[in-house]
């Protein structure tokens, strides 16, 4: 029987000041605001859409595979490559593309409000944003920090997807409700499906990267004009 893929299995190769600059990074945290968006989450449970843990584990799921994976991923790998080779233009780039991603304004928000506290953060770290004008995503910022305290791309990828998994994951325990075990199994049972996801991220070219979810459109959509809500996205 062949061994499963887990987080375990995956070769993360870091020095120690690199694994506790990922473990900043990756932190809730870590002072961006990523707790108060529920990017589309709240509408769907408001809706119905997602009633239980193992509606938030579907809906999650598809999330990581069809939006992380296919977008996420491969630009902030597109982004920590061009600071690599120090090519500024590539950067500004692959930032626009990402926020040119962001199908509706409250994910775009998201993206922007969270980057733009994270380049603040940064500043005042004396890191250079390397992107002085415009809206920043957290991908293009997330990459930045991770070049800057000499992340590996594997390490990078796998510190992104944690942080967007712990948020929702956060967002979920407070919205549908789930009780705190409740919430751990279903990072355990999520987690399981990461390496797959950062290997199809690394295959893509660049004509493949884009996502197709139109409940998660709609939710986030939907949840601008919502009556009552707890999240700003």
């Amino acid at each position: 029987m062949p061994i499963p893929t887990t987080m375990a299995t995956m070769s993360i190769i870091t020095t120690d000041s690199a694994l506790l600059r990922l473990l900043q990074l990756s932190s809730a945290s870590l002072p961006v605001g990523g707790y108060a968006f529920s990017q589309g989450l709240e509408y769907a449970i408001d809706a119905g859409w997602v009633r239980n843990a193992d509606d938030t584990r579907r809906w999650l799921t598809l999330q990581l595979q069809e939006s992380l994976a296919q977008v996420d991923c491969p630009l902030l790998l597109r982004c920590h490559r061009a600071l690599q080779e120090g090519n500024s233009e590539r950067l500004h780039y692959w930032n626009h593309y990402t926020l040119a991603c962001r199908e509706t304004s409250e994910l775009r928000l998201t993206d922007t409000a969270t980057g733009s506290a994270l380049i603040r953060l940064l500043n005042q770290l004396q890191v250079e944003s390397k992107l002085h004008s415009g809206d920043v995503s957290f991908t293009a910022a997330f990459a930045i920090a991770a070049h800057h305290w000499e992340l590996g791309e594997d390490t990078a990828l796998l510190g992104l997807v944690w942080s967007w998994l712990e948020n929702q994951v956060a967002a979920a325990t407070k919205l549908v409700p789930l009780g705190q075990t409740q919430a751990q199994q279903l990072i355990g049972d999520i987690q399981q499906q990461v390496p797959a996801a950062i290997k199809r991220a690394q295959r893509l070219e660049d004509c493949e990267i884009g996502a197709g979810l139109p409940a998660l459109a709609i939710a986030s959509a939907r949840h601008e004009h919502q009556y009552t809500r707890l999240f700003r996205s």
